[in-house]
């Protein structure tokens, strides 16, 4: 049965949460793994639906995975690896988006693959045509199918020039995982590379890869014959961190986040700074809390790393509604990332939505009629809510909202937000928050 989660609102959030790894790491790496010929050791592992389904897909494929919840490790051992049933995979359609990444991994150890419809939040138009002319580029057949794509390789993988039309963190951690192993080299020009890309990169490095990242996006890629097996521990989740210091900010509290990294965070933190927000460092992690006095408006535009991360936007944009004066955001990632703030306007924020590009950033938006601008007058008083989830990001901002609010929310469709936040319930109960779970 589906959760209902009851917050009563306007209570500010003080204590301490923990952050483990990023879910924007720990499952690729797990789809790292398939490309060794020897078993794996992750460390930092959160429990997050992510993860679950990459165990799944995993195990459904010969891999022995054996976690260690509390402690946060898993071994990943690929040796007995084989092509899964297109029925087992199928069952994770519409689960996620990160199956597309085990073409190259799959095609070769068992010289093909069966990918499922995919899934993820609906926050814009996120294609998978990079990932596929990408395998086309090393080689691979694609065969699109029904209920899937079917990816084979029948003259092998081999390495090849490509230049993304965007810096794709998908795409670029699809060449990188098919790489690896093809023959020849492979330049990749315009290639993502946030700190989940570096890691990523080293954990490849460790089993063996050949990998140089140049200072204009140009990553190159020697591929080899043999993997062998790493022990990493994964990056901390520099998006959840973030959201726990908006969550500090909008409700006026103080949070302690173990495990927050300052060095992944910098642009976050320069905004966070001019708004309102102050925070310090220690060796376990950030401390993060609002200064006192109104917060100040701003001019914000989202951009690939260094710039400010999109899935930052959602959380500080519910900050933005208490500000004092008129703050403008310009979204140049995901065209459609604004649709959470329908919820933020019910319960009583005055936010506008332009079509037009309100930023000096490149974007790709500007002339396809997406409203991908926004501006928002405060500060507002929000009042209690009932509110859907609508994706992971924003359905955390929600949750944002409704525990700074005046009165009673009712929040539905949560399940989505535990795709990428550990125990996210129990974290905000720790804080004090007023909550119930109960089932609808």
């Amino acid at each position: 049965m589906a959760k209902l989660l009851t917050i009563q609102g306007g209570k500010p959030l003080q204590g301490e949460v923990h952050v483990r790894g990023a879910k924007n790491l720990v499952p690729k790496s797990m789809v790292a793994s398939l490309l060794g010929s020897e078993p794996s050791q992750l460390r930092n592992v959160p429990e997050i639906k992510d993860v679950e389904i990459v165990t799944n897909l995993l195990t459904i494929h010969g891999v022995k995975v054996d976690r260690d919840s509390t402690g946060g490790t898993m071994s990943l051992d690929p040796r007995e690896t084989y092509s899964a049933e297109h029925s087992e995979i199928d069952a994770y359609a519409g689960d996620s988006r990160i199956p597309i990444l085990f073409c190259g991994p799959l095609m070769h150890k068992n010289g093909e693959a069966f990918i499922p419809d995919l899934g993820g939040c609906r926050i814009g138009d996120r294609p998978i045509d990079y990932h596929l002319e990408v395998l086309r580029n090393f080689g691979a057949v694609v065969d699109k199918q029904p209920n899937g794509i079917h990816i084979s390789a029948p003259k092998g993988l081999r390495g090849a020039k490509l230049e993304l039309p965007y810096p794709s963190v998908g795409a670029t951690e699809q060449v990188l995982l098919t790489a690896v192993l093809a023959e020849g080299i492979t330049e990749l020009k315009n290639a993502a590379v946030e700190p989940e890309i570096h890691d990523l990169i080293a954990i490849l490095q460790q089993m063996g890869a050949i990998i140089t990242v140049y200072t204009d996006r140009t990553i190159r890629i020697e591929g080899v014959a043999r993997l062998s097996g790493f022990k990493h521990r994964a990056i901390s989740d520099r998006n959840e961190s973030a959201s726990w210091a908006s969550a500090a900010l909008v409700t006026k509290g103080d949070i302690y986040v173990r495990g927050a990294a300052q060095r992944d965070l910098t642009a976050f933190l320069n905004i966070y700074r001019k708004i309102g927000g102050e925070f310090e460092v220690d060796d376990e992690g950030m401390r993060f809390w609002h200064a006192g006095g109104p917060l100040k408006p701003l001019v914000l535009e989202t951009d690939v790393h260094p710039g400010f991360m999109t899935d930052w936007q959602q959380p500080m944009v519910v900050a933005l509604t208490q500000a004092h004066g008129v703050s403008i955001v310009h979204e140049t990632v995901y065209e459609n990332r604004f649709g959470f703030t329908n919820a933020l306007k019910r319960m009583g924020a005055s936010i506008q939505l332009h079509r037009e590009c309100l930023g000096s950033n490149p974007c790709r938006f500007g002339q396809r009629n997406f409203l991908h601008s926004a501006v928002i007058s405060g500060p507002s008083e929000l009042k209690g809510a009932d509110i859907d989830i609508p994706d992971l990001r924003g359905g955390f901002s929600h949750l944002i909202a409704a525990l700074a609010a005046k009165g009673t929310s009712n929040v539905t469709g949560i399940e989505i937000i535990s795709r990428g936040y550990e125990h996210f319930i129990d974290k905000i109960a720790g804080l004090g928050a007023e909550i119930t779970i109960s089932e609808r």
